[in-house]
């Protein structure tokens, strides 16, 4: 993949470049052509002894589909910069194991954890166990300092990081990553602000620190960071400033310390302020190890510097036996170019952007918790552009950005979701697609199916540009499409294609055109409610083309092939890329409950690709995936399948200590193994699992109380949850002593309700604003 990344490459770069004759064709291009390109390759391949590339990348191709995008750019792009941090990884620790590492290096390097990862053919050292991390930040600016589970504190993205310690004089250290899980805990707060502390205990040394925002000014905030120690023996605190980070190796060429010995300045990017002077500061240079191995010699000099960027830093606090000390620093966040909020309190900023979201009230206080850090998580990732994660996934993707909308859109969040869609024209192509990753077929579907849910749910119209975007996404859809004369099974869909990227290698996907058909049934509803006629027909009639091509697609697939099932392409068998295939029962809808196919292909899934109660995504992920999980919990919950509680009780019970979820989680370590430490697909779906126990859409009418737990229910305690945005209004749903009461603000005539309680009988009716008495089953 790397040479035909570069071959590739190569060839961009040559057609781009701006020489042209009168005739405007490329004189450079032209000669290039008329070299033999492949024969030089491969003689230079063979002169080497090395492998010929084409030959390499016509056998990797030969396991997918045709496809005019190998793999997306951005992807390949991404992933270089991803193992070449791996490479670094590879050469500074393995070599280098008497220094203090990060949490999931020690869980990694340590042959007696099940963590452990051999190194003899690996091309690159990557966090592959414990990709955790919980991010702070504010709703209304894109900053996001990390903290680990073990308190490592990451404030700048993809930067350095600060660690905290107790080092005795005598005896054995206090050092958190090296710590096992019963000697720490981690929490975090969420009111008035964002807050995680992590407390660490290893005999008689015990510390306790807190990573939070403050107000610094102007808007902008700053990291402010509180340890306090106590030991039974004299020691130290330190405050260590580490050249690496959740994904590994991050540079530190160069350490200040300022003249009065309490502010420290790092690759003069950002400054340490200590509330006090340290006792004592120890430095070292990676050619004499880490400063954790120095630290009875006198530092020397304000500063230091490191060619090879792995300078370190200790700031001593000296602890007294039974005397605590503590210490506070603030680390200042340049905001890079976003621009400052308004100078408001960030306890302020929070409670007016959390002021018009739905309350989940129910006795699990964990799932409530869960639910509560997951609206938190939407709306930090969506201060600015709406990013999937924190770190490893700060950039926009169409599929993650529709999918985490709808629980804005379901939570009361249509100023905010308004927003993000008035973005979506900038990044559309001439053509008509909008494109955040080439070779990615389902984001034009996505983005006609969310814009037709903002409709519905806001009662807005979209912004004028952007209603002209989606009528360009309907052409570029209808021109995608293969021909007729396409290979059997193919006719009519959209091309081969990367797809989501974890159902398996280029192939003509379902989940794209199953997204292609929700889309434009949606929008042409709401481009019909609208009165726009010609648009509504025009998507109707494609609709329905792509709905009778994909029926004759999965109609011409062998029974010994589908298992009576949906597989996730014609040509393929049932395996677990089959989840994507679901995506036509949730979220979209485009077949009635407990559909037959849908229903096979879930069994299938369940019974082969479940494990440790959780979806296990054996492609690319290779984890339990949480959002997945919630997705398969959502069609058995339409199905009424009581199932679907268990699955939820499963995703509640993988969730890290702070509340959040790695993308996919390691079956063994039950660390994050792929992706974002900290998803926000996975939040968004949490915040419509718990939602849609309570309220949900089908057909024209509102499903009420169907997914209320066993649990919830049992000591008649009050439950509730709303306001939540409906295609009627916003609606409230209670319950309380046997009584059910449904507020409505509704803009038009209120839907048909159906009350499925469990437990209780079953009750169809209009809305009204009388208490509903339920009678028990």
């Amino acid at each position: 993949m790397p040479g035909g990344w570069c071959i590739a490459c190569s060839e961009d770069l040559i057609r781009s470049r701006h020489v042209e004759m009168p005739d405007g064709s490329n004189p450079i291009s032209k000669m290039l052509r008329f070299l033999p390109w492949r024969l030089l390759l491969k003689y230079a391949a063979r002169r080497y002894g090395m492998l010929d590339p084409l030959t390499l990348m016509a056998r990797l191709r030969s396991f997918a589909q045709p496809s005019e995008v190998a793999e997306p750019i951005e992807l390949l792009r991404a992933g270089m910069v991803f193992h070449a941090r791996g490479l670094v990884n590879a050469k500074a620790i393995q070599h280098n194991l008497d220094w203090v590492w990060p949490f999931w290096v020690e869980r990694q390097f340590n042959p007696s954890d099940p963590s452990f990862v051999p190194r003899a053919f690996s091309f690159s050292h990557i966090n592959l166990t414990h990709r955790n991390w919980t991010a702070l930040g504010t709703p209304d600016l894109p900053l996001y300092p990390l903290v680990d589970p073990r308190g490592l504190v990451t404030p700048l993205y993809d930067g350095w990081s600060i660690d905290f310690w107790i080092l005795p004089d005598e005896g054995p250290r206090l050092l958190p990553s090296k710590l096992s899980e019963d000697q720490v805990q981690q929490q975090l707060q969420l009111d008035p602000d964002l807050a995680v502390h992590t407390h660490c205990q290893r005999g008689g040394l015990r510390l306790s620190q807190t990573a939070r925002l403050v107000d610094a000014g102007d808007g902008l905030p700053e990291l402010k960071l509180t340890a306090a120690a106590a030991a039974e023996m004299p020691g130290w605190l330190a405050v260590a400033i580490r050249p690496y980070n959740p994904e590994g190796i991050q540079f530190v060429h160069e350490i200040a310390v300022q003249p009065d010995r309490r502010r420290v300045r790092v690759n003069d990017e950002a400054t340490l302020a200590f509330d006090r002077e340290p006792d004592a500061i120890r430095m070292a240079r990676y050619e004499e190890g880490d400063v954790s191995l120095h630290l009875k010699r006198e530092a020397r000099g304000t500063g230091i510097d490191c060619e090879v960027g792995l300078a370190t830093l200790a700031a001593l606090f000296r602890i007294e036996p039974g005397q605590p000390t503590s210490v506070d620093l603030r680390v200042d966040l340049p905001p890079g170019k976003a621009s400052p909020p308004p100078a408001a309190p960030i306890a302020t900023r929070w409670e007016r952007a959390l002021a018009p979201t739905a309350r989940l009230r129910i006795p699990d206080e964990r799932m409530r918790f869960l639910y509560d850090a997951a609206v938190r998580t939407l709306l930090m990732l969506s201060a600015d552009d709406y990013f999937p994660g924190p770190y490893t996934y700060r950039r926009f993707w169409f599929r993650d950005a529709c999918l985490m909308l709808q629980p804005l859109l379901a939570i009361g969040l249509d100023d905010r979701a308004e927003r993000i869609l008035s973005g979506f024209p900038s990044r559309q192509t001439l053509g008509g697609y909008f494109s955040s990753q080439e070779g990615e077929w389902d984001s034009n579907g996505q983005v006609l199916w969310i814009s037709a849910l903002f409709q519905r749910f806001s009662g807005r119209r979209v912004p004028a540009d952007l209603n002209r975007a989606l009528r360009k996404a309907v052409d570029w859809l209808r021109q995608k499409r293969l021909p007729a004369t396409a290979t059997r099974g193919t006719a009519g869909l959209l091309p081969a294609g990367f797809s989501a990227e974890h159902l398996g290698p280029n192939d003509f996907y379902y989940w794209d055109d199953f997204w292609a058909l929700g889309g434009l049934r949606a929008m042409a509803a709401e481009w019909r409610r609208s009165g726009e006629t010609e648009a509504a027909d025009e998507a109707a009639e494609l609709a329905d083309e792509f709905e009778a091509d994909l029926r004759d697609s999965i109609a011409t697939i062998p029974d010994s092939r589908s298992l009576g099932g949906i597989p996730a392409a014609p040509g393929r068998r049932m395996d677990a890329g089959a989840v994507g295939s679901m995506v036509a029962d949730y979220p979209l809808r485009l077949h009635p409950p407990g559909d037959p196919k849908i229903m096979r292909t879930l069994e299938f899934l369940l019974e082969r690709s479940f494990h440790r109660g959780g979806f296990f995504q054996d492609m690319i992920h290779s984890g339990i995936n949480a959002y997945l999980t919630l997705d398969l919990a959502q069609t058995l919950l339409r199905a009424g399948d009581p199932r679907f509680a268990e699955l939820v009780r499963t995703v509640a019970d993988l969730a890290s200590p702070t509340g959040q979820w790695p993308e996919a989680i390691h079956p063994n370590t039950l660390g994050g193994c792929m992706g974002d430490g900290q998803h926000g697909w996975a939040a968004a779906e949490w915040i419509m699992m718990m939602r849609n126990c309570f309220v949900r859409e089908e057909d024209e009418a509102l499903v009420i109380g169907a997914g209320l737990l066993p649990e919830w229910l049992e000591n008649e305690a009050p439950l509730e949850f709303g306001p939540t945005s409906t295609p009627w209004g916003k609606i409230t749903v209670r319950l309380a002593d046997g009584k059910l009461r449904i507020e409505g603000a509704w803009r038009d005539e209120p839907p048909a309700l159906q009350v499925r309680v469990p437990g209780f009988q079953p009750l169809d009716l209009v809305a009204g604003t009388d208490p509903i008495e339920l009678t028990p089953a």
